[in-house]
């Protein structure tokens, strides 16, 4: 073999080891943007599934669909109303449990509340029990969105109170509850949501008040 032949050897050979380095540098790079991508991905991803299915459903991820808002608000409130033995007691021990379901200007102002019936003798031997009004269930006018992340859940309840056994009140009650998003902690709260009390310029009204104008409206 010839000098240039054999020139013409090693310069192949060393093409051939750039084009491998090259390849090498180009893989680490790949394997390290694969890395940093698998270590800032979330750890967990929020699916919130709509209860209806038999059409299928898209949507983004981490929306929440109003059905689902619904639910939370009707769970948390039912909770926060039902005084199995003794107001004075089981109303401020609900506030204390459900802390991770409110907000904390709702946490304040239920506390106040309580302080304030309380103080009159309104709690003392008082049981409490809340529940949803028949037939009054979900509906698309339940649930109205008012910005991101945030809704007014309209819950249509009958709340019964006793006193040594008596029944002293029934009555229903429609409830309007601010609902927002609220991720603190995930393993004291999976819903990812708070109650926020009652929105600026709502309260709640008794069911026969809001069927009596309903009734003129139409006449």
């Amino acid at each position: 073999m010839n000098g240039s032949g054999f020139k013409t050897i090693v310069d192949k050979q060393e093409a051939h080891i750039v084009t491998l380095r090259v390849l090498l540098g180009a893989s680490i790079i790949l394997i390290l943007l694969l890395w940093y991508g698998w270590k800032s991905a979330p750890g967990m991803i929020d699916v919130h599934v709509p209860p209806n299915l038999t059409d299928g459903a898209v949507m983004p991820i981490h929306t929440i669909p109003e059905p689902n808002v619904y639910t939370f608000a009707n769970h948390i409130f039912q909770q926060m109303h039902r005084w199995p033995e003794d107001g004075s007691k089981d109303y401020q021990q609900n506030i204390y449990s459900l802390q991770y379901f409110l907000t904390p200007r709702y946490q304040d102002a239920l506390s106040n509340d309580y302080q304030r019936k309380y103080s009159r003798g309104e709690l003392k031997g008082t049981q409490r029990y809340g529940q949803a009004v028949a037939g009054h269930v979900y509906e698309e006018d339940r649930v109205e969105r008012i910005g991101d992340g945030a809704w007014i859940v309209y819950l249509d309840y009958e709340i019964t109170e006793l006193v040594g056994g008596m029944r002293t009140k029934q009555v229903e009650i429609r409830y309007p509850v601010r609902v927002v998003r609220y991720d603190i902690d995930r393993e004291k709260n999976r819903w990812g949501l708070a109650l926020d009390g009652y929105p600026a310029g709502l309260s709640p009204r008794r069911l026969d008040d809001i069927r009596a104008e309903e009734l003129a409206m139409r006449h």
